[in-house]
Formats: structure tokens, C-alpha cells, sequence
């Protein structure tokens, strides 16, 4: 098996990411590895046809991406301060499972640390889908993690 140098998790800024990023942390940890923790801002382009007043979407994208980006950056401040594992976070635009799979490839991703569960409600409709869709396709290996387990 590859040696595993620089890990990959997608996030949504829950509850249970805090539970994933524990257990990315805890992995890197014994690998040596670093993190990539990645956001992705769904694209809104599929509504683009619809005809809204007074309002621009790639001017609400661009809003919705630099909201994301200071989520992202308090969100490691708050959770990874003082770890000892090299991280950075990225937060991409567009269709969340092209993003994760576009990134890994792109960026020479060893592993993909993931949950199976997002946002409570909405769970198997967003990242349950999400995950099983990764896992599927993506170019390197793809560990799932169950924070309710």
C-alpha cells in the first residue's frame, strides 16, 4: 500500500466534523501526514435560468464562497490550533463529489477521510449520498467514518 502523506477531509462545518477532523487528526498523527481540510460552496449555476430580481448568483456565490472561507478559517483556529499536524484549509465552488474527487486527483491526494453522516436531517439526502458517491469514484483510497458509532 502507498505510504499516506497527505490526507484529504471534506467538511461541513458540523458537529460531526469536529468528530471527523479528531479522528483525521489521530490518523496523520501516526502516519505523519498532513491535512487538507476541505469546504465545498455547492454551485449555484443549476439555477441559473430562473429569473430573479435585483439579484446576481455569481454575486450570492461569491458572498457564499468568502462566508465559507471565514468559517473555514475559524473553524481550524477553534480545532486545530495547537495540533501538531501540518493543515491547511481550501474551499472550493461547484458540485460537492467533482470538488472532493477534482481535488484529490489534482493535488496528490493519498487518502480521503470522510463521514457518513453531515448536517442531522439531512444526513442520507446530502453527505450520505455524498460519501457513498466518493467512495465510488474517487482515485485513491476513501476511509468513511460513523460519528454516531
Amino acid at each position: 500500500m502507498k505510504e499516506v502523506k497527505k490526507i484529504l477531509v471534506p467538511v461541513d462545518f458540523s458537529e460531526n466534523s469536529v468528530k471527523l477532523l479528531q479522528h483525521a487528526v489521530d490518523t496523520a498523527e501516526k502516519s505523519a501526514a498532513s491535512l487538507v481540510v476541505l469546504y465545498v460552496v455547492e454551485g449555484i449555476d443549476k439555477y441559473s435560468g430562473l429569473s430573479i430580481p435585483h439579484i446576481s448568483l455569481s454575486e450570492v456565490e461569491k458572498e457564499l464562497v468568502q462566508s465559507a472561507q471565514t468559517k473555514m478559517e475559524l473553524f481550524l483556529e477553534e480545532h486545530l490550533e495547537s495540533s501538531p499536524v501540518p493543515h491547511e484549509g481550501v474551499v472550493l465552488n461547484g458540485d460537492i463529489v467533482d470538488e472532493i474527487n477534482n481535488y484529490a486527483a489534482k493535488e496528490g491526494i493519498d487518502m480521503i477521510i470522510m463521514g457518513t453522516h453531515g448536517y442531522k436531517g439531512l444526513e442520507k439526502v446530502l453527505f450520505g449520498s455524498v460519501a457513498e458517491r466518493v467512495v465510488k469514484t474517487a482515485s485513491c483510497p476513501v476511509l468513511t467514518f460513523n460519528p454516531y458509532k
